[in-house]
């Protein structure tokens, strides 16, 4: 073995017994074919004008364009809805069936792949939302309600009936909107779990950061938890990013050069030995 190796199994023996703390990103996803938001997929056309993702994906933008951004929202679920969870997904589903209540899972994708591969909602703190999911649009609404099935959009092209836009709302008949966090709204705990997420950095002994770049700032504000708390890190990713950095920085930490696909599940055999 070589000594990066070495680490990691070290790492891994000695942190196995006590709290672990996955945070993952789009590079976890992206294994199932999910495009990344920030891609050539995330950019949609309202009218004459081509919309970026950090200009649609905003509670500003859907009281202007309500039903181009459910459409575009509807057209993302169908994505997401046709992938599957891959072995990245399968092996923290196994960690947490191994670990229990010393597991935790922050996760910023709002695919529910994680859900789907077997990981619970009591420990998977979804920051960024579900978008399976849709609630109230205004009003103080916090309750979650499934998105109705039938509503699907097969490609980026087709329309949104009026029919089914007319079915996006609260039981109540309130106009709904996804469950997701936009570029100018804030985290909160009632909606989208983050103190949970803060709270397990704090205590967790192992912190895994995998598939994400860092352009959220929840995930840096989990990793200087953990790094206050003495916890170990490790970092996979393919390509360097600050999480990478701040591991290697570390005498404890570590950066994987590779897959979420490739290094969960042999780290999760490891923990679960």
């Amino acid at each position: 073995m070589d000594a990066a190796t070495d680490k990691l199994h070290a790492i891994l023996r000695e942190r196995r017994d006590g709290e672990v703390l996955v945070v993952t990103g789009a590079g976890v996803s992206a294994e199932s074919g999910v495009p990344t938001f920030r891609g050539k997929e995330g950019y949609w056309t309202v009218g004459a004008r081509e919309y970026q993702p950090m200009e649609l994906a905003t509670l500003a933008s859907f009281r202007r364009h309500r039903r181009e951004v459910w459409r575009w929202y509807l057209y993302r679920r169908g994505v997401c809805r046709k992938a599957a969870p891959n072995p990245g997904h399968a092996a923290l589903a196994r960690l947490e069936e191994g670990l229990g209540d010393r597991f935790h899972l922050a996760t910023q994708n709002v695919d529910g792949l994680h859900l789907r591969a077997g990981n619970s909602m009591e420990r998977t703190y979804q920051i960024h939302g579900n978008i399976d999911f849709m609630r109230a649009a205004e009003g103080r609404g916090r309750a979650l309600y499934p998105i109705p099935e039938h509503i699907q959009l097969a490609d980026r092209d087709a329309p949104l009936t009026d029919e089914d836009y007319a079915a996006l709302v609260t039981p109540a008949g309130e106009p709904a909107r996804p469950h997701v966090l936009w570029f100018d709204e804030y985290y909160e705990e009632e909606l989208y779990r983050s103190d949970s997420a803060m709270t397990a950095a704090c205590r967790c002994d192992l912190l895994i950061i995998a598939g994400t770049s860092g352009a959220a700032a929840l995930p840096h504000h989990v990793a200087a938890e953990a790094a206050r708390a003495r916890a170990a890190i490790l970092n996979i990713d393919p390509t360097e990013n600050p999480f990478g950095e701040f591991a290697q920085s570390r005498p404890d930490g570590l950066w994987l050069q590779g897959t979420c696909g490739r290094w969960l599940p042999p780290i999760v055999d490891a923990l679960l030995a």
